[in-house]
């Protein structure tokens, strides 16, 4: 059929040649970008440490046992029970302790004189106060049973400090006749600590100890309370007679009970008060295989006399210096050059005279600036990427010849005062799982507040190929800056003029 405006159309095909090209270019350069940065991202960058001091200590916590050489005291008739003597306070043979009330009618006798309300002078309120707030600093939540016993303990201080004024009136009590003569005084067998508790342990010693001895939820102290009724043979108060006396620990580890052993003496850090002791060590094994392991002490007794069950800190290492993590150590070679042959300038540089043929095959010589890390009496330790393995040094003012091929490790840290990861030796004196106590001051290692690379692995042998995070890390030197941003100009430069050659021939 005709075409009815009478046109024809032809088509043309289309010409690859008509490409925009200045687009394809910055599709190109688009990619190159969105490359690089994934290609930056995906790079471990090095994280700066700042040095600083510190200490480590290899602690192990326990949960110990107090054995201490402690004597029962009973009564010896039937009564109401009035104490006078401070628990945790000191007596000597012969101090009244208690008092029996074998009628039971001094309460009765001390209201009808008007004396039942006792005033308390500053030194009892003090005597409050501590103990008030010596539970205070030692609560622990997990242990709230303890609450019960500071408020027996504490009751029994209120009534005993009461119990000073019938002291006081104790001759007019006597003198009254009747049923008060029936009071009897009973006084201290012998020296030592005064406590108003029993716990089944009193007997116990280093031998007689049994693992289900340290389980607290089955153990029970009967609190001795001011003014119960007592019978005959019942416990009325303990003495603690001797300033000797132990803490315990259960250790099965046969490993860790032979260093305790070999140690003699350790370190003790209390968890209550945070006082520390030295303490004698000794062990025994019982039939079951258990082991347990007792530090001795000759002191403090006093200061916990009230505890049975207390947590210890065995301190068996305390080093101080310079504090770095396990992260940043790493074990790096050297080559090793005998002192001979390294020439040492004017400007604190060092250097070697390294052997080289000409073109023509004329043996010459050239220097070779070098880095020590180390050395020894007799040798220096320089970096691996300045001299390679068979270079052939030659000794100053001699013929003497020495091969580069003795090969050293050194352990240390990246520093990274300079912006590049420079390698430090360290001296470690002490460490566990995360940290290293290192020797500071050292030559050729490291100083106080020193920035050194956080993670050592990012780093490569020769420790100049990684980015650096300035956020942690120190700032990288000027010359540095100065080439990146020459390089990065030139390449802005180069694109610049790509893409002014693209438009021009579109253009045309």
């Amino acid at each position: 059929m005709a075409n009815k405006s009478g046109r024809n159309i032809t088509k043309y095909p289309k010409n690859l040649n008509n490409l925009n090209i200045g687009m394809i270019f910055f599709i190109v350069i688009a990619i190159y970008v969105v490359i690089s940065v994934v290609t930056y991202l995906r790079k471990d960058h090095i994280i700066g440490y700042e040095v600083k001091e510190g200490s480590l200590s290899s602690n192990n916590i326990y949960e110990s046992i107090a054995l201490r050489k402690e004597k029962i005291i009973e009564s010896d008739s039937a009564g109401n029970v009035n104490y006078f003597a401070s628990e945790g306070g000191r007596v000597a043979v012969g101090n009244l302790v208690y008092t029996v009330d074998e009628s039971g009618k001094l309460l009765d006798y001390l209201k009808s004189q008007g004396t039942e309300e006792a005033s308390l002078s500053d030194n009892d309120m003090s005597e409050l106060r501590s103990q008030i707030v010596s539970f205070h600093s030692t609560f622990d939540n997990q242990s709230f049973y303890t609450v019960y016993d500071f408020k027996v303990s504490l009751d029994g201080t209120v009534q005993k400090l009461s119990n000073n004024n019938i002291l006081q009136n104790i001759q007019s009590l006597n003198n009254s006749g009747g049923a008060l003569n029936s009071i009897g005084y009973k006084y201290s067998p012998d020296t030592g600590i005064v406590i108003y508790s029993v716990d089944g342990y009193e007997e116990k010693t280093l031998q007689d100890l049994k693992a289900s001895d340290f389980d607290q939820t089955d153990y029970e102290k009967t609190q001795l309370i001011n003014n119960n009724l007592v019978k005959a043979g019942d416990p009325v108060f303990k003495l603690c007679t001797n300033e000797e006396w132990s803490v315990v620990i259960q250790e099965n580890d046969e490993k860790k009970v032979q260093e305790l052993l070999d140690l003699q003496y350790v370190k003790i850090r209390f968890i209550k008060n945070q006082d520390e002791s030295w303490g004698k060590v000794s062990s025994f094994t019982n039939d079951e295989g258990d082991t347990f392991v007792a530090f001795t002490f000759t002191n403090s007794m006093i200061t916990f006399c009230r505890d049975r069950f207390l947590s210890v800190e065995l301190i068996t290492e305390d080093q101080k210096g310079l504090k770095i993590p396990n992260s940043a150590i790493v074990n790096k070679s050297f080559y090793l050059l005998p002192k001979d042959y390294v020439i040492k300038n004017n400007d604190n540089t060092s250097g070697v005279l390294r052997s080289k043929y000409d073109e023509q095959g004329n043996e010459t010589s050239e220097f070779v600036n070098l880095s020590i890390y180390n050395e020894t009496e007799t040798e220096y330790y320089v970096d691996t990427s300045q001299l390679r393995s068979g270079d052939n040094l030659i000794k100053p003012d001699s013929n003497d010849r020495y091969v580069v091929s003795r090969t050293d490790t050194l352990v240390g840290v990246y520093n990274i005062n300079k912006g590049y990861a420079d390698f430090r030796q360290i001296r470690i004196l002490y460490s566990n799982e995360e940290y290293s106590i290192v020797k500071s001051n050292t030559m050729y290692g490291l100083n106080v507040y020193d920035y050194i690379v956080l993670d050592a692995s990012v780093v490569d042998e020769s420790g100049t190929s990684k980015y650096i995070n300035d956020d942690n890390a120190a700032v990288s030197e000027e010359a540095t800056d100065e080439a990146s941003d020459e390089e990065a100009e030139d390449e802005t430069e180069e694109i610049e003029e790509s893409v002014e050659e693209a438009s021009e021939s579109d253009s045309e």
